[in-house]
């Protein structure tokens, strides 16, 4: 039976060696990190460069996360392709892991009608045997899944949630909505800044990039509201705050957290985002990391 998705998931990096090839060792280490600090593991997502692994790249990443935890947190994966085929393919692969979820990202180059992201999410949903969780970001993929959308694939009895990375705390409120008429249908905040208003208003849990970066100040935001005390969660969110906005206010905030994390002596590897450090920004990066 799958464990109940809740609380801090981090979005764990992808760690690479020296070659630029997959590396498990340092993988283990960052999967170690986020547990001592009370996170559980979301890997393959935008933080973990999924779009720049290859598939057996993605299975081994799973592989080693779910063997690293041990059974000690929730582990989800990501398993979204372009191609509803695709997704299926991969999904069928990690599924056989030992993840407790998997989540899917809409397809992204393709502009689709509702009907059809409905068409996508169900079909996969019926091909897989692990809880399948919504995955909203359509800056980076030109498609919005719509609170209805959402509404109508929750009566699907293997899709469980939504995690949303719109942006923005009205998207993040309206599946908050949808979910309140609904059972056993949840939903995860992506946005690093709506952590603790997602919790006060009826998410479940967060998955969290800046978590590689401050996985002990994230875990507070949770660990304070679930202890019921909303002032130190906010407090805690409101500690994070700057950090986010300087640490992704310098380039794309996935290759920034790598960058930060190799700047603070964690062996990560470089990123595989073509993405270039001005010498403004790896000053700007230390800055950031040394206060912490």
């Amino acid at each position: 039976m799958s464990k109940k998705i809740e609380g801090i998931l981090t979005a764990i990096v992808t760690t690479f060696d020296e070659n630029g090839d997959f590396c498990p060792k340092r993988m283990r280490k960052q999967v170690q990190r986020q547990l001592n600090h009370g996170n559980s593991v979301f890997c393959n997502g935008t933080n973990g460069e999924f779009f720049v692994l290859t598939q057996q790249e993605k299975i081994k990443v799973t592989e080693v996360c779910v063997d690293e935890v041990s059974g000690r947190s929730p582990v989800m994966s990501h398993i979204g392709e372009i191609s509803t085929r695709e997704t299926i393919k991969l999904g069928k692969q990690i599924e056989k892991l030992g993840v407790d979820a998997v989540s899917v990202i809409a397809p992204y180059f393709i502009p689709l009608k509702q009907e059809e992201l409905i068409y996508h999410y169900s079909t996969i949903a019926d091909a897989l045997t692990v809880p399948v969780y919504l995955y909203n970001i359509p800056a980076r993929t030109g498609n919005t899944i719509l609170p209805e959308t959402a509404a109508k694939l929750a009566e699907h009895p293997n899709i469980a949630g939504i995690k949303d990375s719109a942006g923005s705390a009205e998207s993040l409120q309206a599946f908050l909505d949808v979910a309140k008429s609904l059972d056993n249908f949840d939903v995860l905040t992506g946005p690093d800044s709506l952590i603790y208003q997602g919790f006060v208003s009826g998410a479940v849990g967060s998955i969290s990039g800046l978590a590689n970066v401050a996985p002990g100040y994230i875990n507070a935001i949770w660990k304070n509201f679930k202890a019921g005390d909303l002032d130190k969660s906010k407090a805690a969110q409101d500690a994070v705050g700057d950090l986010r906005k300087n640490l992704y206010a310098t380039v794309f905030s996935p290759a920034a957290v790598k960058k930060a994390l190799t700047l603070m002596g964690e062996e990560v590897g470089v990123s595989r985002y073509p993405i270039q450090f001005s010498d403004d920004h790896i000053a700007t990066i230390k800055t950031i990391v040394n206060q912490l």
